[in-house]
This record gives structure tokens, sequence and C-alpha cells, in this order.
């Protein structure tokens, strides 16, 4: 019969699986985020380098981030000997798999930080590479530095000398503020994106494709952030000591604990990057509400199992308002563009609230914790700068870090990956090569080899282009018309009447034209501009001018109805009264032809 300390094991085995599926499901939360930042022409180079982080940064991981972890603790230590065996002992134990696959989440999450920040100019292969350098090298350091008894644990040189061991409960600083310090070294590196400047330094914003993906995202990591505090958490909170049912605790009140603190830092995240938002532009910013969530997760991240409730809410709320402040002295005082703010929501806010844990420690203040915090904080700066510099200037040298600048402007969706993330239209088994080697395919030449003739056939000496029926005139006038006399258009002439209108005024126009007989109609969305004057938006706070405005364009083609009849019944429905409620354009059509029946005509109307 299983023990009772059989069970714990169990449990907290399978209660471990489920945090690293929470915190996997992380991954496409920053997918959503990053993307809904970058220009729609981005979004799929995005993506793809969020899935090689984890495809590639897992195996990386095990087969030598999880060793150098163990190793860097082992290196800095002097109580724990040096055992490269018993570094990579784990990969040929199944009993290890659970904890290799727990530390596995912590460092993919590290080095999909960094793609935010360098998002829309980066060579993908330069990327990879860093990201291979962070699951290998730069994070296990530091994980074995804090986690693995090595320097900055109170068995480590640092430690010892401080008297007290780092405290970063869930990868604040080790995991975020990691990532964030990356991602700030490698935008710097790698150098802001074409007009992102002006020719005097300003900053001029570059609008992403999607608030609602970046929102969307921030709520799904927010879900998957339960694993990393209240899941590490639960993990600690059940233990046994004997056989016997006696012997089972459960430490309910450190799970509260964890849980409430992770929860209400995260709300006042975001209403504190409001609040500044607000006060700073005038108007609640969703995008900055989203990365001030974020942030009072990442401050609260190290915290939440050592702070009070109101300690937290303060921790949390500062992470929320620095978040929007610190990204605006990145772009306009160090001119470095960090697309995502990574810095800002990682990097800033994971070293504030690490550092601050002595200051709302639940068991009071000690000096020496704090210092050993703000030791703690420079170690994992200095170490990230410096092997991320090394990282990329090694890729640089093999690959170059930059696209090029025709590339830049194409889109890296293209460039990089040869798709487009939104096609317009993909049109299945038309071939344009002149239908060679092609058993399905459409020819576009008749079947024939031949030169395609403009000229209608016909060899014309002085090789002129005519433009009057290719009769003389001797008046020379350009003629139009085909030499023959303008036709007088007679009723039951097809007509296309066409407008451009407000697409609020959709619906209305759509039963103006049915009450008049015309509700056949092809409507397109356009953006154009004319009378109505142009708009001032912002994108994280900076402003840019709108001057080209959404419209509907409505094209109606009427035989046995007049087109005047139909442009008013367009105008009474579309009309506001106010500048750019469009135009109606009426149209002679030559013929028509209709698909199914063949019929031609005003009939075929």
């Amino acid at each position: 019969m299983a023990s009772i300390i059989d069970l714990v094991n169990s449990v907290n085995t399978v209660w471990t699986l489920v945090v690293c599926f929470l915190i996997f499901f992380m991954q496409p939360g920053f997918a959503l985020l990053e993307a809904g930042q970058v220009r729609a022409k981005n979004a799929g180079n995005v993506v793809m380098k969020n899935m090689m982080d984890w495809a590639l940064g897992v195996f990386v991981f095990f087969v030598v981030g999880q060793g150098i972890y163990a190793i860097a603790g082992q290196l800095t230590n002097a109580s724990t000997p040096l055992s490269i065996a018993d570094a990579f002992a784990y990969i040929g134990d199944p009993g290890s798999a659970v904890g290799w696959l727990f530390g596995a989440v912590f460092a993919m999450t590290a080095a999909t930080i960094v793609s935010g920040a360098v998002a829309e100019r980066i060579k993908f292969s330069a990327y990879v590479f860093l990201a291979i350098c962070l699951t290998a090298v730069i994070y296990p350091v530091i994980g074995g530095f804090a986690w693995s008894g090595g320097l900055l644990s109170s068995g480590g040189f640092l430690g010892q000398l401080i008297g007290a061991g780092y405290e970063d409960f869930a990868g604040a600083t080790v995991v975020h503020m990691l990532g964030g310090v990356a991602g700030l070294v490698a935008a710097y590196m790698v150098g802001p994106r074409r007009g992102r400047f002006d020719s005097e330094g300003n900053p001029r914003p570059i609008p992403g494709h999607s608030v609602v993906f970046a929102v969307i995202g921030t709520f799904i990591l927010a879900f998957g952030w339960y694993g990393f505090n209240v899941g590490t958490q639960g993990i600690l909170s059940i233990s046994a000591n004997a056989t016997t049912l006696e012997g089972v605790t459960f430490n309910s009140a450190a799970l509260g604990r964890v849980a409430l603190n992770t929860t209400l830092a995260m709300g006042v995240g975001a209403i504190g990057s409001t609040i500044v938002t607000t006060l700073r532009e005038g108007k609640p910013d969703p995008l900055f509400a989203a990365n001030g969530l974020l942030a009072g997760l990442v401050a609260i991240t190290g915290a939440c199992a050592h702070v009070t409730w109101w300690g937290a809410v303060i921790i949390g709320l500062l992470g929320g308002i620095q978040a929007p402040l610190v990204y605006h002295w990145i772009v306009e005082n160090l001119k470095i563009d960090d697309v995502c703010g990574v810095f800002a929501v990682h990097g800033s806010a994971g070293a504030l609230g690490t550092i601050l844990i002595p200051v709302f420690a639940a068991d009071g203040f000690g000096i020496n914790q704090l210092v050993m915090q703000i030791v703690g904080v420079l170690v994992i700066t200095v170490w990230t700068v410096v092997m991320t510099y090394v990282a990329l200037k090694i890729a640089d040298g093999i690959w170059g870090l930059r696209v090029d600048e025709d590339e830049e402007e194409l889109g890296l969706d293209r460039g990089e990956h040869g798709i487009e993330a939104y096609p317009e239209f993909v049109d299945e088994g038309v071939v344009a090569d002149g239908g060679r080697d092609q058993t399905y395919g459409v020819r576009t030449d008749g079947g024939e080899d031949r030169e395609i003739r403009t000229d209608g056939g016909v060899d014309v000496d002085d090789h002129e282009v005519r433009t009057d029926g290719g009769e003389n005139m001797d008046t020379h006038e350009i003629r139009t018309d085909g030499g023959e006399e303008e036709l007088e258009i007679e009723d039951g002439d097809i007509k296309m009447v066409m407008a451009v209108i407000r697409p609020d005024r959709l619906g209305e126009v759509k039963q103006t034209l049915a009450e008049v007989g015309a509700p056949s109609l092809t409507v397109t969305n356009v953006s154009g501009r004319g009378s109505q004057p142009s708009t001032t938006e912002q994108w994280r706070g900076e402003e840019y001018v709108v001057d080209l405005h959404q419209k509907v364009k409505i094209e109606c083609v009427v035989a046995d109805i007049d087109a005047h009849d139909v442009a008013e019944a367009i105008q009474e429905g579309a009309q506001t009264g106010e500048p750019g409620d469009g135009k109606v354009f009426i149209i002679d059509v030559e013929d028509a032809l209709q698909i199914r029946t063949g019929k031609t005509g005003p009939e075929a109307v």
C-alpha cells in the first residue's frame, strides 16, 4: 500500500505538470500581444519567432541549458563540488523530466520577451541565434546563481558575504528583468525602425495593426501568470513527513497570500498606468493599460510570497505607474525603439518590485536583505547586458543583425518567410506561365505561343499609336470616341451609380436604395481624403495625423431604374451635413453580361 508520502509526491508531480502547461499557455499570449503591436506586414514574422522560441528553446535547454543551470550553482557555492556528470544526469533519468520541464517553461518565457523589442527589423537568423544563447547560457547561469544554490543564494559567495540570500520567488528578475534587459540591448544594437525618428531625433509613431490582439494576449498572459506565481507556491504548499495522515501539511495561508497578492497587483498595475496616460495625454490608453497590468504582475512576481497584501498593492501600483513613464524615457531620451515596451513592462518593473521586497516584507524589514536585493539586480543586469552584447556581435559577424531597407519596407512576412499574414486573394489552380508544364493550368495565351499584339494585328509602318479611330483629320484633333459621332443616351441604357460614403451610414443607404427599387449593390471598404479634415490620433501617447479616412464604396448598376433616383436615394441615406459625407457619381456602362444565363445588355442587369 502506498504511503502518504508517495501520495503527496504524486499530487505534487501532477500539479507541477499542470503549472507547466499553464506557463506554456503564455506563449500564445506573447504571440498575440506582440503581433498586435506591429504592422500587419510583420505579424507572421513575430509569431514565427515565438514558435521558434519554444521549439528550439526546449531542445536547447534540454541538451545544454539545464546542465549549465546546475553547473552555475556548483561553481559559485563553496560547499558544492563541481560535478558535470551530476549536472547532466537528468538527461538519462526519466524521473527528472518533470523538474526539467518546470525549468524549461521559465527559460522559454525569458527568451520570448526579447522578440517584442526588436520586432519589424531584426534578421530571423540573428534572432534565433540570440534565443539559443538565452536558453543555453544567459538564463541558465542566472537561474543557477539565484535558484540552484549559486552566487546569489544564502550559501553562495555573495550570499555568505552579505548575510542574506537573494529573494525572487517566481522570476521577476531571473526571468522577466533578464528578458527585458536583453530586449533593450538588442533593440539598441539593431537600431530603430525606418521612420521611427525624424531627422532631428524626435520620435514618430508607427502604430501596430491591432490593439484588440494586444489586449487579448494580455489576458492570456495574466491567466498563465497564475501558473508562475500561484502554481509555484502550490508545489511548495503540500508536504508530508510521515506515513500517517497526520503527517500531511497544507499551507493554505501561504498559497492564499500568493494568489491575493498576484491578483491585487495586476489590477492596480492597470489602474496606475491608466491614471498616468490620462493625466499625460488627456485620454486613457488601452494599450498602456494592458502594459500596466503586465508590469504590475512582473513587479509582484518576485515578491508575491514575501510581502503583505498592502505591500503588493503598492508594488503593483508603482509597477503600473512607471510603465508609460519608463517607455517614453527609453524612446524620447535614449532614442531606443523598443517596439512593445518590453523593458518598461519586464525590465524596470521586475527590478523595482524585487528591490522593494524587504520594504514590505511580511516578516519585517532587513537591511542585509535590501542590500542583497540591490546587488542581485545589478549582477543579473550586468551579466545580461554583457552576454547579450556578445551574442549579438557574433550574430552580426555571421549573418548581420538587420534586414535591408527594401525588405523592411516590404515587410518581414514576405521578406523573411515568403508569406503574408493577411492575404487578400488566393487563386487556386490559376497559372500565368503560358501553361507550360501544368496539367490543370489555366492558359492566358489561348494555348498558342505568340507575341501579344496591342495594335489590333495591323502592322503600322510609322508605329504611331492612333487615338482617332485610324482616320486622318485635317484639324488634327485628338478623338477619344473611336472617330464616331457621340451617341445620345437613350432610356434603358445601363448606368453605374458609384458612391463613397461614411461607413456608419451604410445601413441607412441600403434602406433608401431598397425603397426606390434598387436593392442590388456591391460594397467595398476603402480609404481616401477629400473635404473631410484630417484627425490627430495617438499610439502609445505619441500623436500622428490621419488624412486618409475609412470609407465605404457602393456600386449599384441599374437599367430600368432612373440613375438619378438612385443617386438621390444614396444622398438621402448618407447625408449628415458634415464634411466627409462623400460623393455620388453616375457612369455610363457599355454593356453587361449575366454569367449564369448569358443574357446581355439591360436584361443582364
